[in-house]
């Protein structure tokens, strides 16, 4: 089993991350209000380019692989759009902020390009997404907003291949698919398993899972016509709108805040466990199946005594395990006073596609962490011991 690229980027936490498209920098949120652009030197990351424009903390991060632009949002309710052209005095190049006009009273929470790049959305508090679009006459970026029937914040957005689509999970319990067809800018769509007229703001699928709980995080599969969607009741859902299907996969652990496909039939998602988990499937049903962290060398394991996966491993808490699984009082095996049995250690904040192989299939996927680390894993590399086959999915 391959060994994943572990990087200390910082002693405080790693809000969100993004790649530009040879993978050779890396722009991240250190939970403060600026953006910082690191540089693969071989062994390790080092800072090279600092973006300051916002006077509060960077929300969420996307890079646009072919126009190579940044945008960055942030909870002063504003976005900017950082594109490099040379200075006049050195003639270097330099990153230089575009402003952006959401017109909204509330934090930025999360930003994604569009597949053609053309336009952007900003999910947001204000009970509203801004989809943004460049206007050349002004040089600004001014937003349309999808807002009804959202009814709380939202908290992740995902674009469909057509550029047109738009999932978007939301605190008030329920992941949505939204038309976010901008007439000046989008060609007319094809038809989708998703609906055929879609003017902005159609509403092309509601959903919640059993018990309820925020979507913290939505994704479309590869070809759009499948979306996935984790809830904070420790929930992953599988959303097939032609059937109608719903796959509910309830998990034994802590909830996930974020996830990512792999191809039409896998997807890894992480969160508050500190570990990415692989959940495989296809109409006929799906299933947990594994995780990236290695489960048989050095470090990370999962622990047959109490069926989860990346718990802390204390002598507190191997004193309470014991004496609710034996009914005695015992210390069990201690990693460090308060070390967890992964990688991480501590959540996951964000995990994204690092590298796509010739057929589409994405064989790495790079996580950042709460504890300053990012990490990028093999997606070949599961491992099953303890887990496949434990939690399979229920059909709603």
């Amino acid at each position: 089993m391959s060994v994943p690229e572990v990087y200390s980027i910082a002693q405080t936490p790693v809000t969100c991350h993004a790649f530009n498209a040879n993978r050779s920098q890396v722009a991240l949120s250190l939970n403060d209000n600026k953006a910082y652009i690191y540089v693969n030197q071989g062994e390790g990351w080092a800072v090279t380019e600092t973006l300051a424009e916002h006077d509060k903390a960077i929300t969420s991060i996307d890079w646009a692989p072919a126009s190579n632009r940044i945008v960055t949002a942030s909870q002063d309710r504003n976005a900017y759009v950082w594109s490099q052209s040379p200075d006049p005095l050195t003639g270097a190049l330099v990153w230089k902020p575009t402003l952006v006009l959401l017109r909204i009273n509330r934090a930025a929470t999360f930003v994604r390009w569009s597949p053609n790049e053309d336009k952007f959305a900003v999910a947001s508090g204000a009970r509203a997404i801004a989809i943004c679009s460049f206007d050349p006459e002004n040089n600004w970026w001014v937003a349309k907003q999808l807002k009804k029937p959202i009814r709380s914040t939202v908290l992740s957005v995902d674009w469909h291949p057509n550029n047109v689509l738009l999932a978007a999970g939301s605190a008030d319990m329920k992941a949505r698919v939204f038309s976010a067809y901008i007439k000046d800018v989008d060609k007319r769509p094809t038809p989708t398993v998703w609906g055929e007229k879609l003017p902005f703001n159609t509403i092309c699928g509601e959903y919640a899972s059993p018990a309820g709980g925020w979507v913290h995080a939505v994704g479309f599969s590869p070809s759009g016509d499948v979306l996935a969607f984790a809830s904070h009741d420790s929930s992953i859902n599988i959303v097939y709108p032609g059937g109608p299907t719903i796959y509910n996969i309830r998990i034994s652990t802590l909830p996930y805040v974020t996830l990512t496909w792999t191809t039409e039939g896998s997807i890894v998602a992480a969160g508050h466990d500190c570990q990415p988990m692989v959940f495989s499937g296809s109409e006929a049903g799906w299933a947990l199946v594994g995780t990236l962290d290695d489960t048989t060398s050095g470090g990370t394991k999962f622990t047959a005594k109490t069926g989860t996966v990346g718990r802390l491993n204390s002598t507190a808490f191997n004193t309470f395990r014991n004496a609710d699984t034996r009914g005695h009082a015992g210390g069990g095996d201690v990693v460090g006073d308060t070390e967890l049995l992964t990688v991480h250690q501590n959540t996951i904040t964000s995990v994204r596609p690092y590298e796509v192989g010739r057929d589409g299939a994405v064989k790495r996927v790079s996580t950042s962490g709460v504890d300053g680390k990012l990490v990028i894993w093999d997606v070949a590399a599961v491992s099953v011991g303890g887990v496949a086959g434990r939690l399979g999915a229920m059909r709603i």
